[in-house]
């Protein structure tokens, strides 16, 4: 469970992220905080994972308040202003919301600060590979919105502006992200792009020969590219 801190002086914007967080089931809402001096109280005595954040609050602006915290959580910045997209990014917020925002855009955000969330331990790489094959996301598809979990993904394919994901059990879904916002969803090492057309789950190969992966009952290739890093890599673990 991602625990959120939603910051924001306007009680709407409160109401529309908290909807926005229930339709998700792997986030939880566990402060709502109406200025900055407010959340940094809350934070000195509580820790949240991910952070909603205003720019323009009385007493304390946004990205003042976030200069102020050492170990701030994961920040999604949402604002009506457009002019501070730069400043957020020498502070490293993970995304951009400019207000009014869709649902969509919504679940882009928090999809692409998942993915990015830390591991600790003494084998990172185990463990993010762990974390990452145990993980869901929630993706458009027709009329309505999935949640897939990572460990049932054998690969994704691009098709134009949307791509398919093909499932364990035969099952095949079409969705509205390209294949570049699914690279994003779907963390290294776990998955990795083969081909512009084509990401595969790793532990779901079967073998390689030649420029050819079979991946489940299905035969996915690797693009010139894409080769000796596949080799390097895949081969190599």
């Amino acid at each position: 469970m991602i625990k959120c801190i939603i910051v924001d002086d306007e009680p709407l914007a409160h109401d529309l992220l908290k909807t926005f967080c229930e339709r998700l089931p792997h986030l939880k809402v566990t402060a709502q905080c109406y200025d900055a001096l407010e959340a940094m109280e809350w934070l000195n005595s509580n820790t949240a994972d991910l952070m909603f954040l205003d720019l323009q609050m009385p007493k304390l602006k946004g990205f003042d308040f976030l200069r102020t915290l050492r170990h701030p959580p994961k920040v999604i910045v949402t604002t009506a202003y457009k002019e501070h997209a730069l400043e957020g990014f020498e502070l490293a917020v993970e995304d951009y919301l400019v207000k009014p925002f869709s649902f969509e855009r919504f679940l882009k955000a928090v999809n692409k600060a998942v993915a990015e969330f830390p591991s600790t331990g003494k084998n990172q790489e185990r463990q993010n590979r762990e974390e990452a094959l145990t993980s869901s996301f929630f993706v458009k598809g027709d009329q309505q919105y999935h949640q897939v979990k990572a460990e049932k993904i054998l690969y994704a394919e691009a098709r134009g502006n949307y791509s398919a994901l093909f499932l364990e059990g035969d099952q095949e879904l079409q969705v509205h992200e390209k294949i570049s916002d699914l690279e994003e969803m779907l963390p290294a090492p776990s998955f990795m792009r083969v081909h512009r057309s084509f990401i595969v789950s790793v532990d779901k190969i079967k073998s390689i020969q030649g420029n050819t992966i079979t991946i489940g009952k299905s035969e996915v290739p690797i693009g010139q590219t894409y080769s000796k890093i596949v080799r390097d890599i895949i081969l190599k673990m």
